[in-house]
């Protein structure tokens, strides 16, 4: 399974297809969160609508800057892993909207011990799958994946747990910009995708074992 992964679209819905038209050849297309910036459900969805036009399953979380209203559309176009898990082949995708509660007061924000329950409820849904993948927008605190510019460590704790306790083959994520990269907790790879709008994406390989690269489209 070839899967393109993207997060922090932020209205640069352009781009996406950029990196998917680039790509090609893929089997599903996995969004980590901000599809828009405190964007409207129409906007979303027209989004949305355009992954799917190739043909390819599609799974989406929110982010902190989608307005929790659209968590409606996700679902209603049937990719939303807010709290649940689809499995596309082998592979069980699950995942929880929104980050860490902040002193900025982001439009969508949950205590950790909200993360933890959505993360565990998707988590019941696809234990069953060869693979699982996991897919928060906040990267888990305290990794390579949550680092500022600062030095601060702002990821949740609950996806942290959730990842020591039940040990995913592939982490998702995004939120925090400057941590592009990949890293790893024990046995699960991890990716931070970066901003899509500034062409930044990760394509996962999985077949024996679970591959993570990063990569970049001129935009």
């Amino acid at each position: 399974m070839r899967i393109i992964a993207v997060a922090d679209i932020h209205g640069s819905h352009d781009v996406v297809e950029k990196i998917l038209v680039r790509e090609e050849t893929f089997d599903a297309v996995v969004i980590a969160g901000d599809v828009t910036t405190r964007g409207t459900e129409r906007e979303l969805e027209s989004a949305i609508f355009s992954v799917l036009g190739h043909g390819k399953p599609v799974v989406a979380v929110a982010g902190n800057m989608d307005p929790p209203r659209l968590e409606q559309s996700l679902e209603k176009l049937g990719v939303s892993l807010n709290g649940r898990g689809i499995i596309v082949g082998d592979a069980g995708f699950f995942g929880v909207s929104a980050c860490p509660v902040t002193p900025f007061h982001t439009p969508y924000e949950l205590d950790e011990e909200e993360i933890a329950r959505r993360a565990e409820a998707g988590w019941a849904q696809v234990a069953a799958a060869r693979w699982k993948i996991f897919v928060p927008h906040a990267p888990p605190r305290k990794t390579k994946l949550d680092r500022t510019f600062t030095g601060m460590h702002p990821g949740s704790r609950s996806v942290r747990e959730l990842i020591e306790r039940r040990i995913p083959d592939v982490v998702i994520c995004g939120h925090i910009h400057e941590a592009r990269g990949v890293d790893a907790l024990g046995a699960t790879r991890m990716v931070n995708c970066g901003p899509a709008g500034r062409g930044y994406y990760a394509v996962i390989t999985i077949d024996r074992t679970a591959e993570v690269e990063c990569r970049q489209v001129n935009v």
